[in-house]
């Protein structure tokens, strides 16, 4: 059948960023995009905050759904076929939720999981290249939202793995990057988070290349064309393009990258936590580029509907029960491989003992910079423990969380004097000679404020039972832990 002739179908995506509609001739192989059109609403940012899809979010979800359904049924759409990923299985009040919209648009909302998406994404980023004759061998897809990210291995067109984590560009920036741009503090610790949590992934078959889909991917791609004079016709992205791009993005206001490059404010303020997520999953890969694709999850929709007809949802969820079997938390692993449960308890052990190494440097008080060390390494503790609570026991959690956040708080607060310190004495000599009194008074108040600092410090550390705090911090991940993701 020629695709022009073929029927006409519509997929709407509500996601933790977007709400995206795909119209298109669709055959069980191919499609003819007729209309493509995308509505930041960012409902996860509401989820994050508070744990439900707050009333603003529910309306501006309502009304891009009723603008959508009336442009689907312009084009001649026979289907609308709705689906909700992240954000709303997230959500506390999802079930809420989705009643008020079924009935304010007449529209049905499949709530899908984690593998079904993955699924669907993967067939919808990756049917384009089936026309190329030779695709790549070993191949994967990551499709990058805003609250979870979905990775799908494949060999020979065959899926051999695929899991859902909950961490994406949206969820990153609102926990860990709020600032605009955001601060070095930020970065580093978002960094940290980053980098425990996925080379703590165990992943079963790396593939050699790697399609990203997803809003921050395309917009990144958008980025690196127009900051960088990247060819219009590129589809790829290289580490170093990314690190370009990150640097922009961390240097400038999302005001001011949405007026140089026209991109919306909105899609600027998560850009740089898209950017950190993808080179974090290419280091983990050991890959040096990525494919970018604009396609995804509403073209696996529209690419089932016209394979399977009305069963297409069950028989997508069949196949995500029985294709490679995502390789989460607690799951089943080839010897000599650990858990992420396992790899959580391993990781834990070392960031403790970091920690506790600079103890003895800190109670000398003889180099500011083991302050440093120290502080540093709390924060490491602390992203380590961001990273497996999915892993943990929530009362053990928060009890270490707590500890480890005390004494950061305590070396921060000499750690900034010591820096504004240093920072005033540099000053010192530079200053006009009728200025330097009341720079000496300020340097010597903020010394004495820095010796009552330090002595609180080291009573603190001083009194810290090491055997206690390692057992605190171990006792967190409880076992059999089964869960691969966060909320």
């Amino acid at each position: 059948m020629q695709k022009q002739q073929a029927p006409i179908h519509a997929a709407i995506d509500i996601g933790s960023n977007t709400v995206h509609l795909v119209v298109a001739h669709c055959t069980p192989d191919d499609l003819d995009i007729i209309k493509d059109e995308v509505e930041l609403v960012r409902i996860g940012e509401s989820v994050t905050a508070t744990g439900e899809i707050s009333q603003q979010k529910r309306q501006q979800t309502i009304e891009t759904l009723c603008k959508y359904k009336a442009l689907a049924e312009q084009h001649g759409a026979g289907q609308i076929l709705v689906v909700a990923t992240e954000a709303i299985r997230q959500a506390s009040n999802s079930s809420e939720f989705l009643g008020d919209v079924e009935r304010e648009t007449g529209l049905k909302i499949h709530l899908i999981n984690g593998d079904t998406e993955a699924i669907l994404t993967f067939y919808g980023a990756t049917y384009e290249e089936l026309r190329q004759s030779r695709p790549a061998a070993a191949s994967g897809v990551m499709d990058l939202g805003g609250g979870s990210t979905e990775l799908v291995a494949a060999r020979n067109r065959h899926i051999t793995w695929r899991t859902s984590i909950q961490i994406g560009s949206g969820w990153l920036h609102d926990r860990y990057l709020p600032s605009d741009p955001p601060t070095p503090d930020e970065l580093s610790i978002a960094r940290a988070f980053l980098q425990t949590y996925i080379q703590g992934m165990p992943i079963k078959y790396p593939p050699s290349k790697l399609i990203v889909t997803g809003g921050s991917a395309n917009s990144l791609l958008l980025l690196a064309q127009q900051a960088f004079r990247l060819e219009q016709s590129s589809k790829r992205l290289t580490r170093d393009d990314l690190m370009r791009c990150e640097g922009l993005l961390t240097a400038l206001t999302a005001k001011e990258i949405s007026r140089r490059y026209k991109q919306p404010i909105a899609r600027a303020r998560i850009l740089p936590a898209g950017a950190l997520i993808i080179l974090e999953m290419m280091s983990r890969l050991q890959l040096d580029e990525i494919t970018v694709s604009p396609h995804g999850i509403r073209e696996g929709v529209l690419l089932a509907y016209a394979r399977y007809g009305e069963n297409w949802l069950e028989r997508i969820n069949q196949e995500a029960s029985t294709a490679g079997k995502s390789s989460g938390a607690g799951a089943t692993t080839d010897v000599g491989e650990e858990t992420f449960a396992q790899t959580g308890q391993r990781m834990l052990r070392e960031r403790v003992e970091k920690l506790l190494d600079w103890r003895d440097e800190v109670l000398k008080n003889d180099d500011i910079e083991a302050i440093h060390k120290m502080r540093v390494a709390s924060r490491r503790l602390r992203a380590a423990l961001d990273a497996f609570e999915p892993c943990c026991k929530p009362k053990q959690f928060k009890n270490a969380y707590r500890s480890v956040k005390e004494m950061a708080d305590l070396l921060g607060t000499v750690r900034d004097t010591d820096v504004m310190l240093l920072g005033l004495r540099e000053q010192y000599e530079e200053v006009a000679i009728e200025e330097q009194p009341g720079m000496q008074w300020l340097i010597d108040r903020l010394s004495d404020y820095r010796q009552q600092r330090q002595q609180g410090l080291e009573t603190y550390v001083e009194n810290v039972d090491e055997a206690a705090l390692r057992r605190q911090v171990e006792s967190c991940i409880q076992k059999g832990a089964v869960q691969h993701g966060k909320g």
